[in-house]
């Protein structure tokens, strides 16, 4: 079995919620997606659009000092749950969190999850978020379409049964 990947550019802020809207159209529940970028490329832009997409209460922010939110769903959808595994020490932390007890039921985003969640599930959206350009960044909060104005390139890699079967496109242009 291969892995779907599909490479996207994104020039805005405005455009990362939508690829996030875009996306959530794909998702249901028992989805892993694992974001991974450097400080300010757009994680929680994206989960904003997936929350907005999936119909979930928000406000969707940045987890990082509560480490996990749960988002109940408005529509009789999924709940998303949105953890943060930025301040974590390991893979015996992200286990204390206990995000496989709601993983069949919610779809789950873990940024910077790379090479702590992958064990929350056999099938993952590794999603990974790169600035063109290494300029310099505010802080957390900054995003697309900050005043770098460098866009991003997502690059969206489908691991596991679940995103090889029946799927030629990981998003439905």
């Amino acid at each position: 079995m291969t892995d779907t990947t599909e490479t996207i550019e994104i020039p805005t802020a405005d455009a990362m919620r939508d690829l996030g809207r875009r996306l959530a159209a794909e998702l249901r529940a028992g989805d892993l997606l694992v974001l991974s970028g450097p400080l300010g490329a757009g994680k929680t832009t994206l989960v904003q659009g997936i929350g907005d997409g999936l119909g979930v209460r928000g406000p969707i922010t940045s987890p990082t000092f509560v480490i996990a939110r749960v988002h109940p769903s408005l529509r009789g959808g999924p709940a998303l749950v949105h953890a943060d595994a930025y301040r974590l020490g390991g893979v015996a932390e992200i286990d204390d969190l206990d995000l496989d007890a709601s993983t069949d039921s919610s779809v789950t985003v873990v940024e910077w999850g790379e090479g702590l969640a992958e064990g929350l599930s056999e099938d993952r959206l590794q999603v990974t978020i790169d600035r063109p350009s290494d300029g310099p960044s505010d802080g957390p909060n900054d995003g697309p379409g900050d005043e770098h104005g460098d866009g991003r390139i997502v690059r969206l890699t489908g691991i596991g049964p679940r995103w090889a079967a029946d799927h030629h496109r990981i998003i439905r242009v």
